[in-house]
C-alpha cells in the first residue's frame, strides 16, 4: 500500500512542479493500492483551493483522492495521535509530517513524499519517482 502525502497530490495538479509527472503516474496507475489520511484532503484544499485560489482544481484533486483511496482514508484516532506525537519528538517533525509517518508505520504502508528535507532525507519516505521507477 502506498501513502501519498499532500505534496504528491498537489504536484499532480501543477505541471510546472518537479514531481508532476511521477505524481500523475502514481495516481493514474499506482503500482500498489493507495491509502491516505484525512489530513491530506484539508492540506490539498488549503494549498490548491485557498493559497493558489484554484478551488475547482482542489475539488477535482480531492475527488480523485477519495475515489482512488476509497475506504483506505484514515481518520485520526487516539492511537494514531499518540504515534504522531511520538514521531514529532523522535524525528523533530511538524505534527502534519509526523501524522503521515505514524500512519505509514502503523499499517506498514510506504510513504511517498515530495518533502526532501523533513521526510525523504531522514529515510521516512521516498520520492514519487522512486515509487514509480523503483
Amino acid at each position: 500500500m502506498l501513502l501519498l502525502d499532500a505534496g504528491v497530490w498537489i504536484d499532480s495538479a501543477a505541471p510546472a512542479n518537479r514531481w508532476h509527472q511521477a505524481a500523475q503516474a502514481l495516481i493514474r496507475k499506482p503500482p500498489e493500492p493507495l491509502g491516505a489520511i484525512d489530513l491530506t484532503l484539508y492540506e490539498v484544499a488549503n494549498v490548491i483551493g485557498a493559497r493558489e485560489r484554484r478551488p475547482e482544481v482542489a475539488r477535482t484533486v480531492t475527488d480523485i483522492l477519495r475515489r482512488r483511496c476509497g475506504e483506505r482514508i484514515l481518520a485520526l484516532d487516539a492511537e494514531l495521535l499518540e504515534a504522531t506525537l511520538h514521531a514529532v519528538a523522535e524525528y523533530e517533525l511538524t505534527a502534519y509530517d509526523a501524522a503521515y509517518v505514524a500512519a505509514a508505520g502503523r499499517y506498514g504502508w510506504q510513504l511517498i513524499s515530495t518533502d526532501i528535507r523533513d521526510l525523504v532525507s531522514k529515510g521516512l519516505a521516498v520520492t514519487p519517482d522512486a515509487a514509480v521507477y523503483p
